[in-house]
């Protein structure tokens, strides 16, 4: 009895994002702010507040912000209350504010042994890289996320680009502003990036009288 070649069976593979929560990252709220700020003032962890404070006030993706370095916020023997750093994915340079506590909590790590000689605000522990990684900086964020409870999937380095942005366009609706602050050359990708809808359009037209 003559049996045809059939193709060979394959194993079934499991699809990438099986158990995963994809799509944009949640951002954080004010209570979680304070929440993961408070564990890690207890815990003493300087490094870690300080890059937590940097990444909410900067609003910079993770590949920009693992690579600042001591002078860009930094100089004349004090803390800067604004900066500007060159994008690596647009080339153009976005300023940003450096707030109160954000310049506390970097003082205090530029006052850690580790920091002697150091280039680089966030030090690796090797010769080369001579900054953390943007992989090493998102083990950090879903460290922070799971110290409060929340479900790591649901954040990532971009939550904490998101943070304060959001909280922005929810108090005052202002896509331009938010726009500039995240750096974004075409407005579409600032409404994409929030998730503005038609529900937020009306909102905010419903809140305004003339």
């Amino acid at each position: 009895m003559h049996i045809p070649n059939l193709p060979a069976v394959q194993p079934k593979r499991l699809a990438w994002n099986k158990g995963r929560i994809i799509g944009q990252k949640l951002p954080l709220l004010p209570k979680h702010v304070w929440a993961i700020r408070v564990r890690l003032e207890i815990a003493e962890r300087l490094r870690d507040l300080a890059l937590f404070n940097m990444a909410i006030d900067s609003k910079l993706r993770g590949c920009d912000l693992v690579k600042l370095k001591v002078t860009d916020v930094y100089s004349a023997g004090q803390m800067k209350g604004r900066t500007s750093v060159l994008q690596s994915k647009t080339q153009k340079p976005v300023r940003f504010e450096i707030t109160d506590g954000t310049r506390k909590s970097i003082l205090r790590w530029l006052d850690d042994p580790l920091m002697v000689g150091s280039e680089f605000l966030w030090p690796g522990r090797f010769q080369k890289p001579l900054h953390i990684s943007t992989r090493q900086y998102a083990r950090l964020v879903r460290g922070w996320v799971e110290s409060i409870g929340l479900v790591p999937s649901a954040y990532g380095t971009h939550t904490m680009r998101r943070t304060k942005v959001s909280q922005i366009y929810k108090k005052t609706g202002n896509l331009r502003a938010v726009q500039l602050l995240l750096g974004h050359t075409k407005m579409d990708s600032t409404v994409r990036y929030l998730g503005v809808e038609l529900e937020d359009a009306l909102a905010i037209s419903e809140a305004t009288e003339i």
